[in-house]
């Protein structure tokens, strides 16, 4: 586990707001992006008949409709163990290889950080 004090105030508002949204939408997961501006998309998982996706997918898909050209950081609150090679993939198709992505529990402590490459 990480201690969140040690976090960065940018990183650990992500974090704060993925897990946010996780709480107030009752969905699985929450995620945050943060963009090359400092701007931030929050997202929980998307569940509708038609379409399935993850919080974190959907919440690079709202940066990329707003504008976005990078990702300096991303965030996700969720039961798993690590950030899903799809998601880590969507963080890398706008961030790059290198774009941190925090992974962090329900209660909001991060478990890990891993690289989106």
């Amino acid at each position: 586990m990480t201690d969140n004090s040690a976090l960065d105030p940018e990183d650990r508002k992500i974090v704060t707001l993925a897990r946010s949204a996780r709480a107030r939408n009752g969905v699985p997961e929450g995620a945050a992006v943060r963009d090359e501006t400092g701007r931030t998309y929050v997202a929980g998982t998307v569940a509708l008949p038609s379409l399935q996706l993850s919080a974190l997918r959907t919440a690079v898909a709202m940066a990329v409709a707003s504008g976005a050209k990078s990702l300096e950081a991303a965030a996700v609150v969720t039961d798993a163990e690590s950030a899903s090679d799809e998601d880590r993939a969507a963080v890398r198709d706008l961030g790059g290889p290198g774009t941190p992505v925090l992974v962090a529990g329900p209660d909001g402590t991060v478990r890990s950080t891993v690289t989106a490459g």
